[in-house]
This record gives C-alpha cells, sequence and structure tokens, in this order.
C-alpha cells in the first residue's frame, strides 16, 4: 500500500473466545469429536427455543408488516416505554423512554461506547476480561486496556482498595465497567461491593457502565442487584439484551439504560454522542424489539427464567463438586451467568507438559502450534487434541493468570457430566505428565 492503513493497536483487537475455534477446526478435520465449550450460544450447544416463544415471532412475522420495517432511531416507542415502567416498578434511578437507545447486540453498543469516548478518557474494567469490552476499549484509546482484578483466591471478588488506587493515581480514568453476572468467571457482585464501587464513582467522579446481559441467570447465594438500584445519583450505563436468557443471539437486540444523566453536563453531553452516533446508521433490527414486550411480559416467562436458572444451578453445583478436589487448581463455583473460570496455582505450568494424543496428525500439528505460546494455551491445545474439549485461556481474555473459562452450556446432564470428569482427568494426567 501507498500507506501503512493499519490503525497502530490493530493487535488489541482479540476475541480469543472465537479465535480457539480455528483451532478446534484443523483438530476436527482430522478425525477428532470435538466438544465446543467455548463460546456462549446456547442455541448452538442445542437448548430449545420454547413453543410459546416462537408463537409471538411467529404471529409478528405473519401478521405485522411494520416488523419488516425501520425502526425509529432510538428504537421502538412502545417497546422503550415498556423497559421504562418495568424500571420503575423494580425502584432505583428513574429513566424515560428517552434514556433507553437499541443496539444491533451488546457488540454494536460495546463498540459505540468506546468508540465515541474521547480518547484520553479511560475506562477501569475487570481481569479476567470479556474480550469484547477490553478490546474495544484498549483500541479506543491506543494503549493497553486497564483492569482491576478478580480474584479466584476470594470467589472472583475484586479488591476495592486496589480499585480505589488505580483510580486514584491514573487521572484519565473516567468510568469503570463492571459485568454482572460476570463473563468469563459467573461471579455475582454482592451489594457491599457494588456499594464501594459506586462510592469510588462518587468520590473520583467516575461513570459506571454495568454490563447486565446476564442479569436473570443468577442461582447461587448473591443476589443480583441491578446499577440502577445502587447508584446514588452517579451516572451511569446499563446494558441489556435478550440474547442469553430467552435465548435469541441472533436476534441481534441489545441496548442501553441511561441513569442520572441530568446530573453532569459532561456526561449528558457523551451520551447525546451516542445516540447522534445510532443516528447514522438510522436503527436497530424490528422485529426483535417489537417481540420483546411480548415475550417479556408473557405469563410464561417467570417460570421460563426459573427453569433456566435451575438448569445452570445444578451444572454450576455439579462442575464444583467435581473440580473441587482435583489438585493445583482454583475453581470457584459460580452463581450466576453460565460460566466457570479455573485457574492453576502459581508455577505448575510448565512448557514440558503433556496429555497423550491417539491421533498421529493431530499430534503432528500439535507439535507446531504450542510452540511459544502462553502456559495455559499449551494446556487447551492438548486438551483439544487428546479429548475435542475445547475451552478458552485466560490469557486470551486479558489477564495475567494462568486459567481457562468453560461453559455450563451443554444440555445433556450424562454427556455434562461426563465431559466435565474428563476435564478434570485430563487436568491431574497434565499438571503429573
Amino acid at each position: 500500500m501507498r500507506n501503512n492503513i493499519v490503525h497502530h493497536r490493530a493487535d488489541e483487537l482479540t476475541y480469543e473466545i472465537r479465535e480457539i475455534v480455528e483451532v478446534g477446526n484443523q483438530f476436527e478435520k482430522l478425525g477428532i469429536k470435538m466438544y465446543w465449550e467455548n463460546i456462549g450460544d446456547p442455541v448452538a450447544k442445542g437448548h430449545k427455543i420454547m413453543p410459546w416463544i416462537k408463537d409471538i415471532v411467529s404471529d409478528l412475522v405473519t401478521n405485522d408488516d411494520s416488523a419488516y420495517g425501520y425502526s425509529p432511531t432510538k428504537g421502538i416507542l412502545e417497546t422503550r416505554q415498556y423497559i421504562s415502567k418495568m424500571r420503575s416498578a423494580e425502584g432505583g434511578a428513574e429513566i424515560t423512554p428517552d434514556d433507553i437507545l437499541f443496539f444491533n447486540g451488546l457488540g454494536d453498543a460495546i463498540a459505540t461506547i468506546y468508540t465515541y469516548l474521547n480518547r484520553h478518557s479511560r475506562v477501569l474494567g475487570p481481569s479476567p476480561a470479556y474480550s469484547t469490552h477490553s478490546s474495544a476499549e484498549a483500541a479506543h484509546a491506543e494503549s493497553s486496556h486497564l483492569t482491576y482484578t478478580l480474584s479466584p483466591e476470594r470467589n472472583w471478588l475484586p479488591d476495592l482498595e486496589d480499585i480505589r488506587n488505580k483510580v486514584k493515581y491514573n487521572p484519565a480514568i473516567s468510568g469503570m465497567l463492571i459485568i454482572n453476572p460476570d463473563n468469563p468467571t459467573g461471579m455475582v457482585y454482592p451489594e457491599a461491593v457494588l456499594r464501594g464501587i459506586v462510592a469510588i464513582a462518587k468520590e473520583f467522579d467516575l461513570f459506571i457502565i454495568s454490563d447486565e446481559i446476564y442479569a436473570n441467570i443468577v442461582y447461587g447465594a448473591q443476589k443480583m442487584i441491578p446499577l440502577s438500584q445502587i447508584l446514588d445519583g452517579v451516572p451511569g450505563i446499563a446494558m441489556k439484551g435478550l440474547s442469553k436468557e430467552v435465548p435469541w443471539p441472533g436476534a441481534r437486540c441489545g441496548w442501553i439504560e441511561v441513569y442520572n444523566k441530568k446530573n453532569d453536563p459532561v456526561f449528558a453531553r457523551y451520551v447525546k454522542t451516542l445516540f447522534d452516533a445510532k443516528m447514522l446508521e438510522v436503527c436497530s433490527t424490528t422485529l426483535p424489539q417489537k417481540a420483546l414486550p411480548r415475550i417479556l411480559g408473557d405469563v410464561h416467562y417467570t417460570t421460563h427464567l426459573k427453569n433456566v436458572a435451575k438448569e445452570y444451578g445444578e451444572k454450576a453445583d455439579l462442575l464444583y463438586s467435581i473440580l473441587k478436589n482435583v489438585p493445583g487448581i482454583i475453581s470457584p463455583k459460580p452463581g450466576g451467568a453460565f460460566y466457570a473460570s479455573v485457574v492453576f496455582k502459581e508455577d505448575i505450568l510448565n512448557g514440558s507438559q503433556t496429555l497423550p494424543v491417539k491421533n498421529k496428525k493431530a499430534a503432528q500439528l500439535l507439535a507446531k502450534i504450542v510452540k511459544n505460546v502462553p502456559n495455559d494455551k499449551r494446556f487447551v491445545y492438548y486438551l483439544m487434541a487428546s479429548t475435542g474439549i475445547c475451552v478458552v485461556p485466560l490469557s486470551g481474555m486479558n489477564s495475567k493468570l494462568d486459567g481457562f473459562r468453560v461453559t455450563l452450556l451443554e444440555p445433556n446432564p450424562e454427556k455434562f457430566e461426563q465431559i466435565m470428569k474428563t476435564l478434570a482427568e485430563s487436568i491431574r494426567d497434565y499438571l503429573h505428565s
């Protein structure tokens, strides 16, 4: 090219959750049966859509021609009114329909939020990180993502004093991110921790982003506290969507709710920029917006959410019971979402540990790809080649910890148990090889 057209922070745009699939596909072509425990798509894992949800969508597709047209830029007014009424009933920070903005999935929302943030302003996020947030924030700032540590020794809870010090000594930090329930750890932020984060935001005049895509998938001891209920006047943005709990990831239907906009003119101007940016795209997908009030307001929905939570809660218990006594790892029990993260104890991994690989061609491929990779990714590659189980290394999720994320999505209980037992046995064999 006449000029170098590559953004100098292009390498920040990584998404290990899907990138690991490329390696898995190579093993699969060599005859290894793969168990895709890497990506959070319930539909791809075989979860069935409830007939009453299909009926709602079918009725709209058949009888409502407006479902095929553009929606207003902010989103369909009736849908935004429905959401604002829900929030009023819940209590906390009040919003109007004009404080709600729809996107084509939360990936679109995340990209917009960071793209239109002043490039000298930073958002402090959790580590291990969800790659879409960390990559977008780093690319926006043309610098590495700034993080606070979630500690596996403390059931993945952050250290509030650590957060406060990072905010205090880095004046570029203008906002803080929480993912609640957390991806990739499955941790649910306790109310005391949330209020501590709000207190820090208030002290240093920051705003808060809370990614709450898993808000209705909670099954542990902690209650999920929405950002809107604990803000105490602090400006904030909550991120919501249909992709996980319905589940309907293919709808690409996510939205943000803006709280306490009037309390800070700079924050209000920033939010206006987000709305103006969406106007350039015209609108978000219409059909799921029309379906949203009918799905969430259906008499079946409460029971549906209870069944979803029960299913993942039982799997979390089983996973914890299988992994808790495996030497060399820390595996806190998740309390929300449908993930668990496992950490290898410090200095227990090295560059010589292996697992047996019966497939000769897979062994040849493995020998090439394990060179010069982080220790946890080395384990993940050996796990795939040996057992076909595909998980995500934490080193690919903006973390200095050696570990991996696994999902709770396998719908067949017997198959899920077998996969987790194989995983546990593989960890034992790898560490003693």
